[in-house]
Order: C-alpha cells, then sequence, then structure tokens
C-alpha cells in the first residue's frame, strides 16, 4: 500500500513522481554534535547541508518522514521578494531596509537554482509567473507595482498585462488584467526536497527519520533535545518544525500558526490545451489565494481551496474542481487524479520569523506561503551565523513580528474569524 502521510491529508503527485525517495534510520542512543536541527524541512535540510559542509557536525530529527510536510507538499511557486510587495514594505520599514529584504529575497533565488544546479538535482524548474486581479478594482495596483519595482527596486523582469494579454496568457477571460514575472519560475517541491537531503546526508549530516523531539532544555552552555529514544546534546540548535512545532517550544508557537492549504492535480490536459500555454505558474489576488500551474506532463496542479483548521478535509478533489471550474468552465467535469493538502505555517504581518528562543537556540518559520525561496536561504543563512556570520540572518531577526492574540487557548477561533471575513471580502 502506498504510504502515506500521518500529518499531511492525501497522496500528492509529488510523491508518485518524485523517483526513490531514499529512507532515514530513527536516533536510537545518544549522541552529540555541534549543533543540533529540530525539523527535516527546506530550513532545516538547507542549514543541516551548508552547515556540514563547512566542516560542523550536525544531526537532524525528524517526526516523521523527510517531506511530509509542507516543504515536500506546497505549491512549487519560487515568487519575488517577500510575502508582501516591496513597496508594501517600504511603507513600514522604509526604502533602505526595504531594498536590504528585496535584494536578500534575489539573494534567495539566485542561491536556490545555483543550489540545484550544482548538486545535480533536477527539481523540473519552469520559468515564469503570473500575478492576477480577481476584481477590477486591483488592476491599477499591478500597473503600478510593475512600475516601482523597476524604478525603485532595480528589478526589470516584471511587466503590466492587460486584459486582454492576460487572457491569452492564461486561457481564461475570468481575471481582469495582472504582471508577468520573467525572473522567477516553479519547481516539482520533493524533488528539491529529497535532493537537498541527499546533500545534507553525503555533506557528512546524520539525518533521522521517524524521530520526534520531546522536549528542548538549553542550560549551562548546552542544549539538549530530548527523543523517545535518545538524546542530542549540542552547542546549538536550531528549530525549524514551522507549522508543527506544537507545544516544543512556546515562543516560535505563539508567532506561528497552521493553516491548511490544498491541491488537486487533473489528468494530463493535453498538448492541444489552452491552458497557461506559456507554462508559467499563477497567483491571484485574492486574500485566500488561488495559485496553479501545469506539471511537466500537461496536467493542472491547482490549490486553494478554503480552510483554516487543523483536521482532516472531506472531498479534496471535489472541492478543487469547483475552484477550477470557475476559471477553466471547460474543466468543470474534469478528472482529478490526486488531491491532498499540507500546513502552512504563518505569522501575523506575513513576515517570517526568526527569533533566538532560548540561549543558543533559534527558531525560524512564518514564511507564508513564501516559503519555497526563503525557507532555503534562511536554513543556509543560520549556517552562516553559526560559523561567525549573523548580518544577513540579522534582516529577518530584527523584522517586527508579534505573536498571535488570543494565547494558544483563542489564537484560532480568532484567526479562523479574521480569515473567513477576508474571504468574504474576496467574493464581494
Amino acid at each position: 500500500m502506498p504510504y502515506q502521510s500521518p500529518i499531511s491529508p492525501g497522496r500528492s503527485w509529488y510523491e508518485d513522481t518524485v523517483g526513490e525517495r531514499p529512507a532515514y534510520p530513527a536516533l536510537d542512543g545518544d549522541l552529540t554534535a555541534d549543533v543540533a536541527v529540530v525539523g527535516g524541512g527546506y530550513t532545516g535540510l538547507s542549514a543541516a547541508a551548508h552547515l556540514a559542509r563547512a566542516g560542523v557536525s550536525v544531526a537532524l530529527v525528524e517526526a516523521h518522514r523527510l517531506g511530509d510536510g509542507a516543504s515536500g507538499r506546497n505549491g512549487g511557486q519560487l515568487g519575488t521578494g517577500q510575502r508582501a510587495w516591496a513597496e508594501e514594505m517600504e511603507v513600514g520599514l522604509g526604502l533602505e531596509r526595504a531594498k536590504a529584504l528585496f535584494e536578500l529575497a534575489e539573494d534567495a533565488k539566485a542561491h536556490l537554482i545555483g543550489f540545484a544546479a550544482e548538486n545535480g538535482i533536477d527539481m523540473d524548474f519552469r520559468p515564469g509567473q503570473l500575478s492576477v486581479a480577481h476584481k477590477p478594482r486591483y488592476v491599477d495596483d499591478y500597473r503600478r507595482h510593475a512600475a516601482i519595482m523597476a524604478e525603485r527596486f532595480g528589478y526589470p523582469h516584471l511587466t503590466f498585462m492587460d486584459r486582454a494579454e492576460t487572457a491569452q496568457r492564461l486561457g481564461s477571460d475570468r481575471y481582469f488584467g495582472g504582471t508577468r514575472d520573467a525572473g522567477t519560475g516553479h519547481i516539482h517541491p520533493m524533488k528539491l526536497l529529497v535532493g537537498l537531503g541527499r546533500v545534507a546526508a553525503a555533506s557528512g549530516a546524520r539525518l533521522f527519520e521517524t524521530t520526534p523531539a520531546t522536549a528542548i532544555r538549553a542550560a549551562g552552555g548546552k542544549v539538549r533535545i530530548a527523543t523517545p529514544q535518545g538524546t542530542i546534546t549540542a552547542q546549538k540548535a536550531l528549530i525549524a518544525t514551522n507549522a508543527h512545532g506544537g507545544a516544543l517550544e512556546p515562543v516560535g508557537a505563539a508567532h506561528i500558526m497552521p493553516i491548511g492549504s490544498f491541491i488537486g492535480a487533473t489528468v494530463p490536459l493535453g498538448a492541444d490545451s489552452p491552458v497557461l500555454p506559456g507554462g508559467e505558474s499563477v497567483d491571484d489576488s485574492r486574500f485566500v489565494v488561488r495559485y496553479f500551474r501545469k506539471s511537466t506532463d500537461g496536467r493542472l496542479l491547482f490549490g486553494g481551496r478554503e480552510i483554516y483548521a487543523v483536521s482532516d478535509p472531506k472531498d479534496i478533489a471535489g472541492q478543487i474542481r469547483k475552484q477550477i471550474a470557475e476559471i477553466y468552465p471547460a474543466l468543470k467535469d474534469v478528472e482529478i487524479t490526486h488531491g491532498w493538502g499540507g500546513y502552512v505555517g504563518i505569522t501575523l504581518p506575513r513576515k517570517p520569523f526568526v527569533r533566538e528562543v532560548m540561549p543558543n537556540v533559534i527558531s525560524a518559520g512564518g514564511y507564508s506561503g513564501h516559503g519555497v525561496m526563503l525557507a532555503n536561504f534562511v536554513g543556509r543563512l543560520y549556517a552562516e551565523t553559526v560559523t561567525g556570520n549573523r548580518e544577513r540572518l540579522r534582516l529577518f531577526e530584527d523584522l517586527r513580528v508579534p505573536p498571535f492574540p488570543g494565547g494558544r487557548r483563542f489564537r484560532a477561533p480568532l484567526l479562523f474569524l479574521a480569515l473567513n471575513w477576508y474571504a468574504l471580502r474576496d467574493r464581494i
């Protein structure tokens, strides 16, 4: 019987097309390391790979299998910049800091593409991304955004699309305009994750699956990570659990909230399909964003079901098909071969949460849907920090990221109400 993740609903198309998915042992016994990493997603594996290559002894524990969380199941879009537009960051941070964060994100993009190429990771990269307006009132925002990116942030790859061009590039007339970004693209996320794991292990990192961290304690200049069958004692630790941190560490848990996001894969649409003839990925202007793209074998991979609680949703495929039909009516009866979900870590201002939460322990996550690019790079920046250069990581550490209101008991109901309000606004 095919493997089914215990923490993420549905079996993904990525799992069925990734090829060999290596297995790593569970931790059995105590060990010591220079650095302990908790969490085997993009952040943790990237950190482990770069630390090991720098000669740092590193041990990583993952509660389930590598790729069971959002890193192996996401929409695969790289994006550009931070989660918020650069000019929105400028309003709160000023032009200098906004530019520095934008340039950091461009470094992240170049790093990801370069790392994959240098290490022979075939992650099915395809260029191009369309960002589109689902209401006419948003079109001028996209027009201004393209101009600002070229004029103030030195990014010439973003061009405005009117309604006619948008319809031609989408193969749908349901959007009113937007932008085309020729400086980014989309990938097969599980192939990237499996490749990261292989690089980390080959570089000397010790990787352990099915090994949940049950407690973390920092005292006497040491950090101790307890697991069911052994303890890791280290000089430093990185908590990279993102949406799956639970009660392990309370500071990160107060700032990072899991929300569900769900994807369906159709049968191959055929070479004559009018859907996305240029092969770009798409995200739209809804607060509850819809995101979609075509796979290398011509399937439509469509994400965006609205659900805000960590639960087992019913009929993922049927709900996704309804959303597809709103944009592509001819696909109202299309066969959905795979329906799956995962839980994304978000923060209140949609900025990454990176903070030292106890002595020698840094927690990182909350990429808010922008993690393919940023999570990998934060792992690299953490490795830089351990080896003596914290300058770039501090750009994230210095961001103001308040905790969710309501504490652990009431924050989920409050978020549910808020997000449903924004979902209602998307429809009016």
